[in-house]
């Protein structure tokens, strides 16, 4: 299973500070058993959201929804009617539910609310593309819903590298170029303001390169929710 845990919530008041209308978004899938983005935590969120925004004198109205599972297309349906209701969506599903809900409704501004931080086995047979490297540091809000840390050979995060031609990748002429599609998407949102940041080297150790990973949920969480 894929665990996760949700983002502060001063940083997800930032994505969604130009909006007066949001849907929040969980998934009772992994996210849900690791008490990160299921029913409960859409409510709780949903609350925290709007008291925050409250005091600060910028009310905002939510929308709470929770699919059984934000990996499969067929789940994802009822984003076409959100679409027109609101102005953005904030997703509990791991990292892989935001990147596929942006793919599919690439009008739809969907953000992270959690941060995708490791994953357990998955015993089934079956074929997988890889969206989410589960790094710990969740940008996808900053590139349009697709992971360049997933999806680029080289994990970079200022842009292409010069083996990148005519929006392919140099590894396979099959392979669209990550940046080359983050910059499409942005484009279309008029968003290109966001290449403008420049990222450090990346920190790696939220990924697992400090050791091995655990979350465990504290009595102080248990107790405030």
């Amino acid at each position: 299973m894929i665990v996760a845990e949700r983002k502060p919530i001063k940083q997800i008041l930032e994505m969604i500070e130009p909006y007066a209308k949001v849907a929040i978004v969980g998934c009772r899938g992994c996210v849900a058993i690791c008490s990160a983005g299921g029913d409960r935590e859409v409510e709780i969120l949903a609350s925290a959201l709007r008291l925050a925004r409250k005091n600060n004198g910028k009310p905002l109205e939510t929308v709470e929804k929770t699919f059984t599972r934000q990996c499969d297309p067929e789940y994802l349906t009822p984003l076409a009617e959100l679409k027109e209701e609101v102005e953005a969506v904030i997703s509990l599903a791991c990292g892989v539910g935001v990147n596929l809900a942006s793919e599919l409704y690439p009008d739809l501004k969907i953000y992270p609310g959690v941060n995708t931080t490791f994953y357990g086995a998955n015993p089934a047979l079956g074929k997988w593309e890889e969206m989410c490297r589960g790094c710990g540091d969740c940008i996808l809000d900053l590139t349009g819903g697709i992971c360049p840390i997933a999806r680029c050979a080289k994990n970079l995060l200022n842009g292409p590298c010069g083996g990148s031609q005519n929006g392919k990748c140099e590894i396979s002429p099959d392979t669209p170029c990550v940046w080359q599609l983050i910059y499409d998407r942005l484009k279309a949102r008029g968003e290109l303001e966001k290449l403008a940041q420049i990222w450090a080297p990346k920190n790696w150790i939220p990924a697992g390169y400090g050791g091995p990973r655990k979350r465990e949920r504290s009595d102080l969480e248990l107790n405030k929710n």
